[in-house]
């Protein structure tokens, strides 16, 4: 998200909190409560619903039954409108940002309700003696009161003014200006309630929100309109599923004590659907018949959708179909469009409704968050937030990676077929994430390079890769006369197996019993790389080079260098192709600035082999290993390919043609900037020089070396880039002698950050950023202890005299060379402090 925002599915519980519920005490009414309650009324507007909703000119009041005092709710805060300044942060409608559970209760006196929050994490049956325990160390916390305005005649309910919570008086309810990490207050004159609506489950508030923030030392005025749900959870949590490893689901951690445990019992449960078969239909369903579900899930397309797009995004959500018939069940996934009967009552906001919420912004993304149920991880209700401009960037994907064998995705407009059906892949993606299912980076490794060139494997297959949740976006490894049309990825093997292990139901009643099938499940697959599961990694840390974002196929080297291929065909036909009469050249710019990101993407993903460590997740039983590094012989090709096209940067990359008309124009806040070829150069290169030398991908080299393997080295991959960067040559092209200043101030910089480090910038882009992902995406694999004391150090400062040995008593033959050399040797010295 622009300016670091990240918003956070996961339920906020800040202090210590308690599954026991308080004690009710019984309280006679008092005296004035009847004469109280015709006095709200009077001249007031009443809805009925989960609560009824009073509203007498612009106060607000709650009629809350007795007998959902002490009830597990869920408050779901939701963005309804936002000015331009949010809406340039990729601040948009339809995002949730916070979300708290809680109960209401009278206190002692009876003259007031408290509302307390609680851990849903925890979890201890009731007939244990440590339950005790736990009821003392997890106890609920206060965090809202309420006046008792009123109790109606029947002394069944009681009235409480609302208005504190949903006006901008107080945050309790809603902390909007926090949770999107803007700081500030919120202004309550400015602030109102604009409505609030009750249905059988759950209350509407619809709220505006003003306030002034400062950033950068500027001063924003904002509105915000904000939507606060208040939702009645199912008295009957969904039976749970334990999360595994071997699979990726976003999931919920759970804590479970007993009194027989000599630890506590730390799970996660993964988040999904309650998909269960109607009860006439439990008999045919377990006997391995299709059924349709008790309550299938449904999208609703927002009304804002452009007309045009809307049949690929429906046929996206539907495509998922296919993946329930592997669960067990047929039509469990609907998508709709509103009748005129709905549009009337239908509110984007209402938690009610999943929705694919279309964002009118010039942000290029989309992302599928859920609200979930944290006491059994049950999605209650999704939503896909599609932001217009997410064209522009797959236009972009399309036009480098598979323009040279599509020739439908060479101009600067896409026929509406042509990008209908990559909205479709997008859509089925992002729906796979309301579903549950995480990024799935490592599935495309499944596939062998040269199958991806045969236009009967990627048919068969589905494309790029089992898996519709790894970013194997589109074929650019197929080449010209190969006849390769499928070229984006399918709903796969690997997603349909997924679903069924999420979501195929059984007749249990704990996570505990199903546990053993589930893992029989995984086991019947375990060593079948169509099945594996790579999770997602920082793109700043890749331990796994099988798991990474763009990649294609089973070997980085290979399916790199068949896109280097399409590469160099694209750029002599980039003004071709992005020809328009009358505007300028920089389209052609752009497209530019795009060829070159690709082969540096190409770079990253071939460096990332060096240092690598495959990580499988296994268990007792499954025959696999979890820790192997990847192979010598693949390490020295990946560097090999570092110095052929890195180190040595190709010539065709650098067009003087295309470059007399138009440099690499790159976006910003204030429009294209065109950047100088020699700057962008040597920013790129410098950057895979950096991340090769960088000190936790030497240590996992030295954790290899320290367990005894004869693999890969720290001196191999200095020996080995040293001879290609520094020849024995005293007359330098200024190429030679950029990637020679490149080598040592990698070297000098991350020597130096060992001692100091600072804030790395990422080297790509998750453009499917998703409100759960984070708190998932990175390997727990710690190599950054003691780093002062480790041989990082040591191999760095003796890489860096290695040089200066190599060129201390060169003279350069040319007056470049010479200044060249010198300039060298007074950095490394300095470094060093060899003066």
């Amino acid at each position: 998200m622009r300016n670091t925002l990240m918003f956070c599915l996961i339920f906020i519980s800040t202090l210590n909190f308690a599954q026991e519920k308080a004690t009710e005490y019984s309280v006679e009414t008092p005296i004035d409560s009847l004469n109280d309650y015709d006095r709200i009324l009077k001249d007031a507007t009443v809805i009925h619903g989960l609560f009824t909703v009073i509203n007498k000119e612009d106060d607000y009041y709650f009629q809350i039954s007795d007998s959902l005092l002490g009830k597990d709710m869920l408050i779901v805060n939701k963005i309804s409108s936002v000015g331009s300044e949010l809406n340039d942060a990729g601040i948009n409608r339809g995002m949730n940002f916070q979300n708290i559970l809680l109960r209401f209760y009278k206190d002692r006196n009876g003259k007031n309700i408290l509302v307390k929050t609680f851990d849903p994490k925890i979890d201890v049956s009731d007939e244990d003696n440590i339950s005790q325990s736990v009821s003392a160390n997890y106890n609920e916390s206060i965090f809202e009161k309420f006046k008792i305005e009123a109790i109606p005649p029947d002394s069944t309910s009681i009235v409480i003014k609302v208005n504190k919570v949903f006006d901008g008086s107080n945050t309790t309810f809603n902390d909007l200006l926090n949770s999107l990490g803007l700081g500030g207050l919120v202004n309550p004159d400015l602030s109102f309630i604009k409505e609030i609506k009750a249905f059988e489950k759950n209350v509407v508030v619809k709220s505006t929100y003003s306030a002034q923030i400062m950033e950068e030392n500027k001063t924003a005025n904002l509105t915000i309109g904000v939507t606060s749900n208040i939702v009645l959870l199912p008295a009957q949590p969904m039976n749970s599923r334990f999360a595994d490893e071997r699979i990726g689901y976003f999931n919920t951690p759970k804590w479970y004590y007993n009194d027989l445990q000599q630890e506590v019992d730390k799970r996660k449960v993964i988040t999904r659907w309650r998909l269960e078969p109607k009860e006439e239909d439990i008999e045919k369903y377990l006997a391995g018949n299709l059924v349709e579900p008790k309550k299938p899930i449904i999208f609703y397309i927002d009304p804002s959708t452009p007309n045009q797009w809307v049949p690929y995004i429906l046929q996206g959500i539907l495509d998922w179909n296919v993946a329930f018939e592997a669960a067990g069940f047929k039509n469990a996934i609907e998508a709709k469009l509103l009748s005129e009967d709905e549009t009337d009552d239908f509110d984007i906001d209402d938690v009610r409704y999943s929705v694919l919420s279309y964002a009118a912004s010039d942000k290029a993304n989309a992302m599928g968050p859920s609200v979930v149920d944290p006491r059994s991880g049950e999605i209650l209700e999704s939503d896909v937030i599609w932001w217009h401009n997410v064209m522009t960037v797959i236009k972009n994907w399309m036009r480098v990676q598979t323009g040279i064998i599509d020739p439908e995705v060479r101009s600067n407009t896409f026929s509406e077929n042509r990008m209908g059906n990559a909205i479709r892949f997008v859509s089925s993606h992002e729906i796979g994430h309301t579903l549950g299912l995480m990024h799935n980076m490592g599935s495309s490794y499944a596939f062998d390079v040269e199958d991806l060139r045969s236009k009967t494997f990627t048919n068969q297959m589905g494309g790029t890769a089992p898996s519709i949740m790894d970013y194997a976006r589109f074929n650019y490894v197929a080449q010209e006369g190969d006849g390769v049309t499928q070229t984006t990825p399918e709903i796969g093997v690997y997603d349909k197996f997924a679903i069924a292990w999420g979501y195929r139901w059984l007749p249990t009643n704990s996570p505990f019993e199903d546990k053993k099938s589930t893992n029989e499940w995984l086991l019947k697959v375990a060593g079948n790389p169509l099945y594996f599961y790579g999770a997602q990694q920082s793109q700043l840390n890749i331990i796994d080079p099988r798991a990474q974002s763009e990649d294609l196929g089973n070997d980085a080297m290979k399916a790199s260098s068949y896109g280097l291929i399409n590469l160099k065909k694209t750029i002599p036909q980039i003004l071709a192709w992005t020809q328009e009469p009358e505007n300028d050249y920089s389209k052609a710019g752009e497209l530019y600035a795009d060829v070159i990101n690709q082969w540096n993407m190409y770079n990253f993903h071939v460096l990332n082999n060096v240092g690598g460590i495959y990580i499988t997740p296994s268990v007792y039983g499954d025959g696999n290993t979890t820790f192997t590094p990847v192979p010598k012989e693949k390490q020295e090709r990946a560097v090999q390919y570092i110095i052929d096209h890195v180190v040595n940067i190709p010539d065709w990359l650098i067009n003087e043609k295309l470059l007399s008309y138009v440099k690499p124009v790159t976006s910003s806040p204030m429009g294209g900037i065109q950047q100088s070829i020699y700057s962008f150069f040597r920013e790129k290169q410098y950057g895979v020089l950096y991340y090769l030398f960088e000190d936790k991908r030497l240590l996992r080299l030295l954790e290899s070396e320290f367990m005894g393997n004869s693999n890969y080295k720290v001196e191999d991959l200095f020996n080995q880039m040293r001879s290609a960067v520094f020849p024995s040559k005293r007359k330098l092209s200024i190429q030679e002698r950029m990637v020679q200043k490149n080598y040592v101030d990698a070297l000098i910089v991350d020597n130096n950050n060992l001692f100091e480090k600072t804030a790395g910038k990422s080297i790509g882009k998750d453009w499917c950023v998703h409100q759960h992902v984070h708190s998932n995406k990175q390997i727990q694999l710690n190599f950054e202890s003691m780093m002062r004391v480790s041989e990082v150090t040591s191999y760095k400062r003796g890489e860096l005299m290695n040089v200066y040995n190599l060129i201390k008593n060169l003279n350069g033959r040319d007056q470049a060379t010479k200044s060249h050399f010198l300039d060298l040797k007074i950095r490394i010295e300095e470094a060093l402090h060899l003066n």
